[in-house]
């Protein structure tokens, strides 16, 4: 299982550390911070422990109105349970009773001055990305007019020619030979590269170079979502391709299924421009528009 250490998620948000700062190497697991409620009453059926553990004003508000025995024994209660770190939020004070009960169980207390919702939206979304089941594979990846292409086939097919045809062509690219991908979740699969060839694009008989460099920051992008997988391949005759087949092709990531198409290369094909089209295409699809269905219409009127 993935997991990260709490001092990366007190970099990220360059949290103030009020307490455990010896044990900042804990570990976090799970994807979603958790706001304790019920927990404070004696509820804990359902407590999801391994989860960050974020305090906003209404949390610490109610801590407040207690008497110092009630105090005590609720977040006795909870700290009891060991869950990654705490989080205070909007930089509330008074909080002396907590950074007690947190050093004498060695667990991060940490606080931010953001407020509750804007800063639980950008944890859930860091920690979701950090913790996401990934897998690295050979290909290039590109955003297409805002669309996430996978571009795959055999080592020498022209997929980076291909891809710096796209980028002359204004287009951007995300990684170059090692695509990681990420699965957010059962619908969304983000490419990304793995930081060594970050901004990198290997042409044969030219060698490694920077795109930014070359073509300016808008040549790169660092992620992008993956919404479809083209395949390259070699022509070969005498091969019917059907350009009316109204049910479509997908393939399978970490149990994410996109749709999938095959371009055969050819010596004089515009293959940049051919993904170009099949970008668009797929954008109108979403939209309810298939090029295909229209002229199956036009026949049977």
């Amino acid at each position: 299982m993935k997991s990260i250490q709490v001092k990366e998620l007190q970099a990220r948000f360059a949290l103030e550390v009020l307490a455990g700062a010896d044990r900042l190497d804990r570990r976090i697991e799970k994807a979603r911070a958790y706001r304790p409620g019920l927990e404070f009453t004696g509820y804990f059926d359902f407590f999801p422990q391994e989860h960050v553990q974020v305090l906003g004003k209404k949390e610490i508000t109610y801590l407040h109105r207690l008497t110092d025995e009630e105090r005590n024994h609720h977040i006795g209660n909870i700290v009891k349970y060991h869950p990654p770190c705490f989080v205070v939020t909007s930089g509330q004070s008074g909080l002396k009773y907590l950074t007690k009960y947190c050093e004498q169980e060695g667990i991060p207390l940490l606080r931010t001055k953001e407020p509750t919702s804007a800063f639980l939206s950008m944890l859930d979304a860091f920690l979701l990305k950090a913790l996401a089941q990934e897998i690295a594979i050979h290909g290039v990846c590109m955003n297409v007019s805002g669309i996430g292409v996978l571009l795959r086939g055999k080592s020498g097919v022209g997929k980076s020619e291909t891809a710096h045809t796209l980028i002359r062509k204004g287009h951007r690219l995300v990684a170059d030979d090692i695509v990681v991908l990420k699965k957010l979740s059962a619908q969304t699969l983000l490419g990304s590269h793995n930081e060594k060839t970050k901004e990198f694009l290997a042409l044969r008989s030219v060698g490694l170079v920077n795109v930014v460099r070359l073509y300016g920051r808008g040549a790169f992008q660092d992620e992008t979502r993956i919404t479809l997988d083209i395949e390259l391949t070699k022509w070969r005759d005498n091969e019917l391709n059907n350009e009316l087949e109204l049910e479509e092709k997908t393939v399978e990531y970490m149990g994410v299924r996109i749709p999938h198409i095959e371009i055969q290369l050819q010596p004089g094909r515009d293959v940049a421009g051919l993904i170009e089209a099949a970008a668009n295409s797929w954008y109108l699809k979403q939209q309810g528009y298939s090029a295909a269905e229209e002229f199956m219409k036009r026949l049977e009127q």
